[in-house]
C-alpha cells in the first residue's frame, strides 16, 4: 500500500512538472516578442522540472543548408558551434530528414550518434540517452529539438515524448510567429524606404508622386518652364492633379514668395464670377457695401490659377483676354485700371480646340493661354505609379483614423488593373473606404473586389472629361488591324469608374469583376477570334488591355 501511494505521489507531481511546463510555454508563446529568450526560457525549464538536459533547437542555415544549433541551454559557445549536420547526417540530421522522432537509450552503444556537439567525456559517467523530435510547420520538418537524459530516471521516457512533441510544436508556432513578424517588418521597411525614395523625386515635395514616364515628363516641362512669365494651359482629366502641378509651377518659379491664387471658374455662379475675378468698387451694384478687391489683384506679383477655364461664361473670357494682353484690370463700377503683375496657370478638362470649333470658346483666347500646354495623363496612362500611390494613401489614412491596417496578397493586382476614370481622386476615396471597412487590421481582395465593383456601377455623370480625341471619335486601337499595344478609347467622367471603350460606334460597358477559372475558354475563343491581336480581343470582351493581360496571367494563360 505505501509503496502504491509512494508512487501514486511521484506521478502526480510528474503530472504537475508537465502541466507548469506547458502553461509557462503557452505564457511565454502570448508575451514574449523575442523568440532567442522565449525558447531559452522552455529549454531551461525542460532542465529544471523534466531532466530533459542541454535542450538545443537546430535549424536549418540560410546559406549553406547545415542544420545548426541556433538556440540551447546549457551548451557552451563552442560546443553550440560544433553542433553542425548535413541533411540525413547523425541521428540530428536523420530526425530532420525523415521527420521521425529518435529515441535513443544509450549513446555509448548508437554508431549513428556522432557526439559532436557535446563531448562525451563531458556527460555524467553512466548511461545518457538522447531524444530528437522534429520541429514541424506545414506538415515539413522545419527544424529539430534535441535533448539528453539519464536513462535511469524513473520517468518513463513515453511521458518525456509525450511532453516534447508538444513543446516542440509551441516552438514551432514561435518561431512562426517571429517569421510574420520578421517578414512584415522587412515589407514596411521596403515600402518606407520605396516611398523614400518616391519622395526624393522632383515632385514628390509638392504633393505629385510617381515614377511612370508619362509623370516624368510633366515634370521635366514644369522645371523648364517654372521661371518664365508664360501663361501655361493644364489639360487633363478631373482628378489628375491639375492644381498640384499649378503651385508647383508657382512654388518653384520666381513668384514663390508672392500669392498665388486660385479659383474654380466651374464652381461659382456666372453673375458673380467677374466680382471674385475683378472685385468691385462700393455702390457698384445692390449689396456692394464696401469695396472689394479681386482674385486678380490679390495676386499682384505672384500666380493666378483659374481651375475648369473652359467654363468660364463668354463675357468673361473677353475681359480675361484683356487682363492677358494689357496687364490692367478694372473693377466692376471703376473706372480706372489698375496695373497688375500676374501669371496666369489655367486648368480644363475640357477640349478646349472643340470649344473653339463649337464657338463656345474664344479662339484669340485659347491661343493667349495655350502658349505653353502641360497635359496631365491620366491614371490609366500612368499605370506603374498605382502601387506607389496606393501605398502612400494607405499610410496617410491608417494614421488619420488611427488603424493598423495592411493589404492581403491580390489587393495590389486588383488596383493595378482597374481602369479609374476617377483617376488619383477615386483611388484616394477607395482606399480611405477600404481603411474604413477593414477588419482585424487586414484589407483583402474581397473588400476591394466590393469597392470596385461598386464604383463600377457608377453612372456616367454630364460632366465629362473631354480632354482627348476619344471623346469625340473611336481610337485607333478600336480600328482593325490596330497593334496589340495600342489602347483602347476610355472615354470617362469625373467620378466615373464604369469601364467605357468605344468600338464601331457603340459603347461596351463591364463592371469590374474578379477573375475566375472558367474564364479561361472564353480569353482563349477571344484572342483565337481576334486573330492574335489582344487589343481587340480586350474590347471585345469588354475589358482594357491591361484587365485582359491581368487575367491571362492569373489564369496561367500568358
Amino acid at each position: 500500500m505505501n509503496d502504491t501511494t509512494t508512487e501514486d505521489r511521484t506521478d502526480h507531481a510528474t503530472r504537475e512538472q508537465e502541466i507548469t511546463l506547458l502553461l509557462e510555454v503557452a505564457r511565454l508563446m502570448g508575451r514574449s516578442r523575442d523568440p532567442d529568450a522565449a525558447i531559452y526560457r522552455i529549454l531551461g525549464m525542460m532542465s529544471q522540472l523534466l531532466g530533459l538536459n542541454r535542450g538545443r533547437v537546430l535549424l536549418p542555415d540560410p546559406d549553406s543548408g547545415q542544420l545548426k544549433i541556433r538556440h540551447a541551454y546549457g551548451l557552451t559557445d563552442a560546443e553550440r558551434e560544433r553542433g553542425s549536420y548535413s541533411l540525413g547526417e547523425g541521428v540530428t540530421g536523420r530526425v530532420m530528414k525523415t521527420g521521425q522522432i529518435a529515441l535513443i537509450q544509450d549513446i555509448d552503444n548508437e554508431p549513428e550518434y556522432l557526439a559532436r556537439a557535446v563531448d562525451r567525456a563531458t556527460l555524467p559517467q553512466e548511461t545518457v540517452a538522447y531524444i530528437g523530435v522534429p520541429i514541424v510547420q506545414d506538415e515539413q520538418p522545419i527544424g529539430v529539438l534535441g535533448v539528453h537524459r539519464l536513462r535511469r530516471r524513473s520517468r518513463q521516457f513515453q511521458d518525456d515524448l509525450n511532453v516534447l512533441r508538444v513543446v516542440a510544436s509551441m516552438i514551432g508556432q514561435v518561431l512562426r510567429i517571429n517569421q510574420l513578424i520578421a517578414e512584415r517588418t522587412a515589407e514596411l521597411v521596403s515600402e518606407n524606404r520605396y516611398l523614400k525614395s518616391a519622395l526624393d523625386t522632383q515632385g514628390a515635395k509638392y504633393g505629385i508622386l510617381g515614377e511612370s514616364p508619362a509623370l516624368r515628363s510633366v515634370l521635366k516641362q514644369v522645371h523648364r518652364i517654372a521661371d518664365t512669365q508664360a501663361t501655361v494651359l493644364i489639360t487633363g482629366d478631373s482628378g489628375t492633379g491639375k492644381e498640384k502641378i499649378a503651385r508647383m509651377i508657382h512654388r518653384i518659379s520666381q513668384r514663390n514668395t508672392r500669392p498665388f491664387i486660385s479659383l474654380n471658374c466651374a464652381a461659382i455662379p456666372a453673375d458673380l464670377l467677374e466680382s471674385e475675378l475683378f472685385g468691385h468698387e462700393k455702390g457698384a451694384f445692390t449689396g456692394a457695401s464696401s469695396a472689394k478687391t479681386g482674385k486678380i489683384a490679390l495676386a499682384d506679383g505672384g500666380t493666378l490659377f483659374l481651375d475648369e477655364i473652359g467654363d468660364m461664361p463668354e463675357a468673361l473670357q473677353s475681359k480675361i483676354l484683356r487682363v492677358l494682353q494689357e496687364r490692367v484690370v478694372q473693377p466692376i463700377g471703376g473706372s480706372r485700371d489698375i496695373p497688375v503683375d500676374v501669371r496666369v496657370v489655367a486648368a480644363t478638362h475640357k477640349d478646349l480646340q472643340k470649344a473653339v470649333n463649337a464657338g463656345e470658346f474664344r479662339l484669340d483666347l485659347f491661343y493667349r493661354l495655350n502658349v505653353i500646354p502641360l497635359h496631365m495623363p491620366a491614371l490609366r496612362d500612368r499605370a506603374s505609379d498605382i502601387r506607389l500611390l496606393s501605398r502612400h494613401f494607405l499610410d496617410r489614412y491608417t494614421h488619420v483614423h488611427g488603424w493598423n491596417v495592411v493589404l492581403d496578397d491580390g489587393v495590389m493586382e486588383r488596383l493595378e488593373t482597374f481602369d479609374w476614370p476617377g483617376n488619383i481622386r477615386q483611388l484616394e476615396n477607395v482606399l480611405e473606404r477600404a481603411v474604413l471597412l477593414s477588419s482585424e487590421g487586414r484589407i483583402g481582395t474581397g473588400l476591394i473586389d466590393e469597392i470596385l465593383h461598386e464604383e463600377s456601377r457608377i453612372s456616367p455623370g454630364v460632366h465629362g472629361n473631354d480632354t482627348t480625341p476619344a471623346a469625340s471619335e473611336p481610337s485607333s486601337g478600336a480600328r482593325e488591324g490596330a497593334p496589340e499595344n495600342t489602347p483602347p478609347d476610355t472615354t470617362s467622367t469625373t467620378g466615373s469608374p464604369m469601364h467605357h471603350y468605344r468600338a464601331g460606334g457603340s459603347t461596351i460597358v463591364r463592371p469590374y469583376r474578379r477573375v475566375h477559372a472558367s474564364e479561361a475558354d472564353e480569353l482563349r475563343d477571344a484572342i483565337e477570334r481576334s486573330g492574335g491581336n489582344k487589343t481587340r480581343a480586350a474590347m471585345d470582351l469588354g475589358l482594357t488591355p491591361r484587365q485582359l493581360r491581368y487575367r491571362l496571367k492569373k489564369l496561367g494563360l500568358a
